[in-house]
């Protein structure tokens, strides 16, 4: 309760566990001092933390994260960013949220001084990554340019909270990350007005959570295209009017039928399949509006020509901006759809290694691997 000093019901250690980043694909547990936290910030005792296939490209490749002006590697970096928890300590001057307080976080706290964000497009910092040394701009991504969650304690700028209602469950505060990155891309294409067409491409987290999203926001039809059938039946659940399987269906010539031969009004593109954007601007109607929420391993032909001829927009998304979780969080308090069911996985923390196996190997059709640090 706000105005109640509650800190002796959560004693701080000195020192905790978390799993850092030694060379590709190494992780090892050790301790590590707890951060503290400074103005404008607090310190969040880590409750759960979901499993993103960010995190996978991070732990196997380096990119996007970025420490100390380079790769995350032999750095004592922890990644993880999908995690919620409670408000356990509070920077100088935070009165915004108290002790006790159960919050998700988003992953960006830009500079604040660059012009992407004061125009409040943080997730676009022009000052990514100067967070240290002679170069610190004040620049936080946790998990990506700052520790992140797979560790018992993490620090966060409060602009990267949103509260959680005490009848959410931790694993489902998890997922108001990869709903809100979901949010954010519909929003850059301006927004999904009732009775306007969408196709999501990729049952995977973000566009089963796409899904959710664009059938609260009243976008008709739902269409939902991808390769499997248990996936496609998740999305129907979850608000999609149609699925395609790819594999037994053109699915350009599936979406076209569906429209009536128009096409659609925008593409929520989270395959990054190397076809997809091609794929995306056939399925689109003239003056239609792609959002490219993934990306593939390596360069691929576009066709440039048809996007223009047919003045169709393409935007591209990093991370869940503008505080797109706030809304997608809005929509999960009210049940306007159910994001547990992309939940399937559980670990501890000392088995964090195997929830990322589980969740890159895709073992038993995992989707959403949650590790949870208190049972």
């Amino acid at each position: 309760m706000a105005g109640v000093d509650r800190s002796n019901q959560f004693p701080i250690p000195d020192r905790m566990k978390a799993w850092v980043l030694g060379g590709p694909e190494q992780l090892s547990m050790v301790e590590k001092p707890v951060p503290q936290p400074a103005a404008a910030e607090v310190l969040v005792r880590i409750d759960a933390i979901a499993v993103c296939a960010t995190d996978l490209e991070i732990i196997k490749h380096g990119p996007p994260a970025l420490i100390q002006g380079g790769l995350p590697f032999n750095k004592n970096f922890t990644p993880g960013h999908e995690y919620m928890g409670t408000v356990v300590k509070l920077g100088p001057g935070v009165d915004e949220y108290s002790v006790g307080d159960r919050v998700t976080v988003e992953i960006h706290a830009g500079c604040g001084r660059c012009p992407r964000c004061r125009e409040g497009m943080y997730t676009a910092c022009l000052n990514y990554g100067m967070n240290y040394g002679t170069h610190n701009k004040g620049h936080r991504a946790n998990g990506f340019t700052t520790d992140g969650g797979f560790a018992e304690y993490a620090v966060n700028n409060i602009n990267t909270l949103v509260h959680v209602p005490d009848d959410m469950t931790d694993e489902e505060a998890t997922l108001v990350v990869t709903a809100g990155t979901a949010m954010y891309g519909i929003d850059v294409m301006g927004g999904v007005i009732a009775g306007q067409s969408i196709v999501v491409m990729g049952p995977g987290p973000i566009g089963l959570m796409g899904v959710g999203v664009a059938k609260a926001l009243g976008a008709y039809p739902v269409i939902l295209t991808g390769t499997r059938d248990k996936r496609l039946e998740m999305g129907r659940r979850l608000g999609a009017d149609h699925v395609i399987n790819v594999r037994n269906q053109n699915a350009v010539e599936e979406v076209r039928r569906l429209t009536r031969g128009i096409g659609c009004d925008y593409v929520l593109e989270c395959s990054g399949a190397p076809t997809a954007l091609n794929d995306a601007a056939q399925m689109c109607n003239r003056g239609g509006r792609i959002c490219l929420a993934a990306f593939p391993h390596e360069p691929v032909p576009v066709d440039v020509a048809h996007i223009v001829r047919n003045n169709i927009y393409v935007f591209g998304i990093r991370g869940e901006g503008k505080s797109a979780t706030h809304r997608a969080a809005a929509f999960m308090m009210q049940k306007r759809f159910d994001a547990k069911m992309i939940h399937t996985h559980t670990f501890p923390l000392a088995e964090v290694p195997t929830a990322i196996r589980y969740a890159r190997d895709r073992v038993d059709d995992a989707i959403k691997v949650v590790v949870k640090m208190r049972s």
